[in-house]
């Protein structure tokens, strides 16, 4: 991510007068298949494991608010709001490790909860935005490692906020966003998702049973090429123990049709790619087409 503009220093009073606004915008993350790793403390704690960066992600509009709150929303591709949230304990949380008191508007097209790794976009995108807008000074690397600690803590997330430092298809060689990642930028073709309903990731995330099982799911393999990832990520899936009826229905499909295809994880639905997956998805219901990001959070907008 390129350095933050940051306002000049100043009283709350002279920065309020100064800047009114500051946008940010964070990739979501497909993640594929991965590997729980639980440390003595967050920074240790993650997960590696291999997924896409898709430049369908979270955008976080921060202002300056006497009374501290939260609206995170999705919008149809027409523009209207589908679905409003404004209780979301990891932004919170993330809002008040920053000295002022702001008011925090997200927006997104894919569905919350839903595997899109909007959670970590959101904290990122939040991070980014309060940051600049409050002057705090946080380094890149600073405001990942809060944004990824909000997830650690409230089990909404294990390797997103990494995976969102940059684009491409990612390989998380180690827990933590300050360990090695790999990224391919060889996702030519379009990527289509459909999503059966939400999956409680804290319920699972949070499970010593269904962590144990999903660790001994993990390949252990790099992804050299997309089909490679595509073929693990199945392979996880099914040893996983997560996949719902409607999931497999789908990729029973994909897999007579030869679309390489897998279960989003954390969540309840199917990613595939090619044209093909489009017409397989869509008789099972919204499809919503992703596309490999370039590059990772960055500052959109700074309203003065």
């Amino acid at each position: 991510m390129e350095d933050l503009q940051r306002p000049a220093r100043g009283s709350t009073a002279e920065r309020e007068g100064h800047i009114k606004s500051v946008t940010a915008y964070c990739p979501g993350h497909l993640s594929g298949y991965f590997l729980p790793v639980i440390g003595p403390d967050p920074s240790a704690s993650g997960s590696t494991g291999a997924g896409i960066v898709t430049r369908e992600g979270v955008s976080a509009r921060v202002s300056f608010s006497d009374e501290p709150s939260i609206c995170a929303r999705r919008f149809s591709a027409s523009g209207n709001i589908i679905e409003e949230l404004s209780d979301a304990p990891p932004l919170s949380w993330l809002a008040g490790k920053f000295p002022c008191s702001v008011r925090i508007q997200t927006s997104c097209t894919l569905p919350i909860g839903a595997g899109f790794g909007l959670s970590a976009a959101a904290l990122m995108a939040s991070a980014c935005a309060i940051n600049t807008l409050c002057d705090t000074g946080l380094s890149t690397r600073e405001l990942t490692a809060l944004a990824h600690e909000a997830e650690i803590l409230h089990h909404t997330g294990l390797g997103d906020v990494a995976a969102c430092q940059g684009g491409g298809r990612d390989y998380r060689t180690g827990a933590g966003p300050g360990a090695e990642i790999i990224r391919y930028f060889d996702v030519a073709g379009l990527v289509y998702a459909v999503n059966f309903g939400p999956m409680f990731s804290p319920g699972i995330l949070g499970s010593p049973d269904a962590l144990e099982r999903i660790s001994a799911a993990y390949p252990g393999k790099r992804p050299d090429t997309p089909e490679a990832f595509f073929r693990l990520s199945r392979l996880f899936a099914e040893a996983s123990g997560l996949m719902t009826p409607p999931v497999r229905e789908a990729l029973a499909e994909c897999d007579r049709e030869g679309v390489p295809a897998s279960m989003t994880m954390l969540g309840n639905g199917v990613f595939a790619l090619g044209k093909e997956a489009l017409e397989i998805l869509s008789a099972h219901g919204e499809v919503f087409e992703l596309h490999m990001a370039d590059s990772g959070a960055r500052i959109t907008g700074v309203q003065r």
